[in-house]
């Protein structure tokens, strides 16, 4: 026997499983480094890919926006943003840095998130120059174009007003873009919610392109580099980040070309073949990507590439934080079944994308096909319920009701990170 790992909030459920059982890992576990994070990316910014050096590019510039990510995400900002600051200090000295907080539709992030995110030093020193991005106000975004499927591309005015404005962020799968990481900052990050929900519509994120690890043909990224170019995003710093989430490894420079370049690099690591089974557990992650529901779809997709007709799928996130979305619960809670909803989704206009739709969609369709038994807080009992997912408090309970369902000679393939894989042939 063998004990497998599941991540969830910040600890693990432990399951022992025969030695022969598959489990789907990322191998950016492997890189080692005798290097610092803040190494890593100060090596990276010394040699941007297709771009100049940032401090070339911020010279003559009187303002800086760096957009950086929110509380949903755990990039490393600690490692990238004090070099990212030193170039452009460097290129011009007086330049004033505002960082805008890449909200998405995610719920505002905190001050203490905040302070949590960027360390005491750079918190303390640009707390007056924060600005958490709203997309719901649309007093604070202004439209700057047309995306290539029709929706106007509205951006955060404190990006638009910028003389210069980059980006942070860090690369990994990602259930529907294909990976998150460069244009992704702009679309959906800084976006307003009318440009989001035309990007994440129904037939967009039913398309069999807008999957994990997929970004040729996929509509949802060829909006969202239009968006970064509209926006006039100049240069990126984005890191890869191991199991433990330090930062392995960087990529600057230009924010296609250095996203590409970072996406290559994650692809051999990360992608895995899959194993098909009778049941499959899998997670969001941990913390921070496993605080709420709406989340969720992400590790959920991961299971979805690698589970049999019928099988059973074990899902572990605290959703300590609840659904993470009015909208995305009341999808999925009033709908009469999972199917309801996904059928109505696939068959919404792009001009009429309700609020979340699109991780309800793709909860529903997960859903709909198979039967899904969720681990998460005991507080969350209700909300898990209400999903229309059997709820659980412990894996060990869980997954002795998936022998039930399934039997003992059931098969098994384990995934303790859901979003870290590329599961895909």
């Amino acid at each position: 026997m063998k004990t497998v790992k599941f991540l969830y909030g910040k600890t693990t459920f432990d399951l022992d499983v025969p030695d022969d059982t598959p489990v789907l890992t990322s191998h950016v576990d492997q890189l080692k480094s005798d290097k610092s994070g803040p190494e890593i990316v100060k090596a990276a910014m010394e040699n941007p890919i297709e771009s100049p050096r940032l401090y070339e590019l911020a010279k003559g510039k009187p303002d800086c926006t760096i957009i950086i990510s929110d509380h949903t995400r755990p990039v490393p900002s600690q490692d990238i943003l004090p070099a990212m600051i030193a170039e452009l200090r460097q290129g011009s000295p007086d330049i004033k840095i505002t960082l805008l907080v890449a909200t998405g539709f995610h719920r505002p992030t905190t001050q203490d998130e905040l302070k949590n995110k960027l360390g005491d030093a750079l918190y303390n020193e640009f707390k007056d120059n924060i600005v958490v991005h709203d997309a719901h106000d649309p007093s604070k975004n202004v439209k700057v174009g047309v995306l290539p499927s029709g929706p106007d591309c509205i951006i955060d005015k404190v990006a638009k007003d910028a003389s210069l404005l980059i980006a942070e962020g860090f690369i990994e799968p990602h259930f529907f873009a294909g990976f998150s990481g460069g244009r992704k900052s702009v679309l959906p990050g800084i976006c307003d919610a009318v440009t989001v929900m035309g990007n994440h519509c129904g037939e967009f994120i039913a398309s069999p392109y807008a999957r994990t690890g997929i970004l040729d043909k996929n509509p949802i990224h060829e909006d969202m580099v239009a968006a970064a170019e509209m926006a006039k995003l100049a240069f990126i710093c984005n890191v890869v980040i191991d199991e433990d989430k330090k930062t392995v490894a960087a990529f600057a420079g230009d924010f296609k070309a250095a996203h590409y370049k970072g996406v290559d690099f994650l692809n051999g690591y990360c992608k895995v073949k899959p194993v098909p089974a009778d049941i499959v557990i899998t997670t969001n992650g941990g913390y921070p990507l496993d605080q709420n529901a709406y989340q969720c779809p992400k590790g959920m997709s991961a299971a979805e590439a690698t589970i049999n007709e019928g099988g059973v799928l074990i899902m572990l996130a605290t959703c300590q934080d609840g659904h993470g979305g009015e909208s995305y619960y009341h999808s999925i809670a009033d709908a009469a079944t999972a199917d309801e909803f996904f059928q109505q989704c696939v068959n919404t206009p792009q001009v009429e994308t309700l609020p979340d739709q699109w991780c309800a969609q793709i909860w529903c369709r997960i859903v709909r096909k198979y039967t899904v038994l969720f681990v998460a807080d005991k507080a969350q009992e209700q909300l898990i319920k209400d999903l229309k997912v059997q709820y659980f408090e412990t894996l060990d309970e869980a997954y002795a009701k998936a022998r039930e369902i399934k039997g003992a000679d059931a098969t098994l393939t384990c995934i303790p990170n859901g979003v870290s894989v590329v599961v895909a042939e």
